[in-house]
């Protein structure tokens, strides 16, 4: 169903877009996205002194980046999918430059929590863009692009810790936001200017209360998951949070089942391939932070630990750096292995991939060589499997729902990785030694969640295996709806 309002109309006036400069814009703005997750990680230790404010109420302005993301991704994608995927993007690239700008003229925790908050309300960019590939671009360049912008979450991520830790290191810390802010303008021109809007619309009236019933459950259980460890879980906070969590995705539910327009059409999200590909999502998700955990903890701890590197916060980054370098370098691999072997075997590749690496990390951890190879392995994996996730889900829903389709499969994800900085945490809690009045996680402790991390990572492929779809099932579904995104009616 076309939308009635017309192309010309508010955000959604575009031009007609070019493929090589649709491709290069939307992954210039899921890296500038993905930035904002890591830039924070340097000054994070001195928040308290900065924003005149205790350590453990400062961790909100991480948290409430989380929580804002986790509640945007999949409303947006919906209302990407219904008004216009272009609007949505650069209305999420404007919330992106708004909270940028309150957290750079920021010098109180209230306001930098809620500049956090609505820099995490732009993190549906990704899904986004990668749907906006689908309507747009020709099916010869759809796989290689979509692997692109998939990777481009790790790419900012890796790219911009080292550039944040400099930053931190020699300017005023406000300039990392203002920074952000810079670059989310730039986004936003080079989107106005560069990206069409698709004419394929879902149409229909937005699922306010699966909305809010959605919102509910990822808040109260990734309070749960993220603060879990600081309030106890077992106390009353935590487990009525994370029961509260159950009653209300129950409730919610069973309205999306009879709600004429759901937010989420559970029907199609249960469809066996998109239902285990959001499972290994999920669990990939699990399996990938364990390398954002230990590595830098790693490299940071005294040497007087035995096993600690010593490093700067500088030094971790240009560790990390060479590992979004090979996701971006693995993008186009990953969509060659999905056109001669299919999605699933790129997703269970890149399993495997990770898996190995992890194993290298147990055995490979006494030198800064060493770290810098195994974040490259690791980030061989992810940018193959990262490549692959779409692929799938996209060859399994119709296209009127990619967006929202795209969004809850990024969202698996990001759950994933919460859960996963949970368990890591209890684990290097409970496994530690004392080096004088200091006590840090042991190195046991270390490899405990580095085999965590492989054992996710082959259940992540074990769950592949399962997953429908032969080779070149995602080029088939998209030649078979390509009138469609062109502007034809939908079915």
């Amino acid at each position: 169903m076309r939308d009635p309002m017309p192309a010309s109309a508010g955000l959604s006036s575009a031009p007609e877009g070019k493929p090589g400069a649709i491709v290069a814009v939307l992954a210039l703005a899921g890296v500038v996205v993905s930035l904002m997750q890591t830039m924070v990680i340097p000054i994070v230790p001195k928040l308290p002194v900065l924003l005149h404010a205790t350590a453990a109420d400062t961790t909100w302005a991480v948290t409430a980046t989380l929580l804002a993301a986790a509640v945007a991704t999949p409303t947006v994608g919906r209302l990407g999918d219904m008004y216009g995927k272009r609007r949505m993007l650069l209305l999420s690239v404007l919330l992106l430059v708004s909270g940028s700008v309150l957290a750079a003229v920021s010098s109180s925790l209230v306001l930098m929590i809620a500049g956090r908050a609505l820099q995490g309300l732009a993190a549906g960019v990704i899904p986004l863009g990668i749907s906006i590939m689908r309507d747009e671009l020709p099916a010869d360049r759809l796989g290689s692009a979509t692997a692109l912008m998939s990777a481009s979450l790790g790419i900012g991520g890796a790219l911009g810790l080292p550039a944040a830790a400099l930053l931190a290191e020699k300017a005023d810390w406000h300039l990392l936001f203002w920074t952000s802010a810079g670059l989310g303008v730039v986004v936003f021109a080079f989107v106005a200017a560069l990206v069409p809007e698709s004419r394929v619309r879902a149409g229909g009236r937005f699922d306010f209360v699966g909305a809010v019933g959605l919102s509910a459950v990822l808040v109260a259980l990734l309070l749960a998951v993220s603060k879990g460890s600081d309030w106890g879980w077992g106390s009353g906070v935590t487990l009525g949070l994370l029961l509260g969590a159950v009653a209300t995705a129950l409730l919610w539910g069973r309205w999306e089942l009879r709600v004429r327009q759901p937010l989420v059409d559970l029907r199609t999200t249960t469809r066996k391939q998109v239902l285990l590909t959001d499972i290994a999502s999920a669990v990939f998700g699990f399996a990938m932070f364990a390398m954002s955990l230990v590595l830098p903890q790693l490299l940071q701890l005294p040497e007087a630990t035995g096993y600690g590197l010593g490093q700067s916060l500088l030094t971790v980054g240009l560790v990390m750096a060479p590992n979004g370098l090979v996701m971006m370098a693995v993008a186009p691999i990953s969509a060659r292995v999905s056109a001669s072997r299919g999605p699933k075997a790129t997703l269970m590749l890149g399993a495997l991939v990770v898996a190995a690496g992890y194993g290298l990390a147990i055995v490979l951890m006494s030198a800064v060589w060493q770290l810098v190879l195994v974040s490259c392995v690791i980030g061989a994996g992810i940018g193959l499997a990262y490549g692959a996730m779409p692929a799938l889900v996209m060859s399994a829903v119709p296209v009127s729902e990619t967006a929202a389709a795209n969004s809850l499969n990024t969202l698996m994800r990001s759950i994933g990785t919460s859960v996963s900085s949970a368990v890591a945490g209890v684990v290097l809690a409970q496994l530690v030694i004392s080096v004088g009045p200091a006590i840090f996680p042991s190195q046991n402790a270390f490899r405990v969640v580095l085999a965590i991390g492989a054992g996710a990572a082959l259940v992540a492929l074990a769950v592949a295996y399962f997953i429908p779809g032969g080779r070149g099932a995602v080029t088939a579904a998209v030649r078979a709806e390509q009138p469609e995104a062109s502007g034809s009616p939908s079915r």
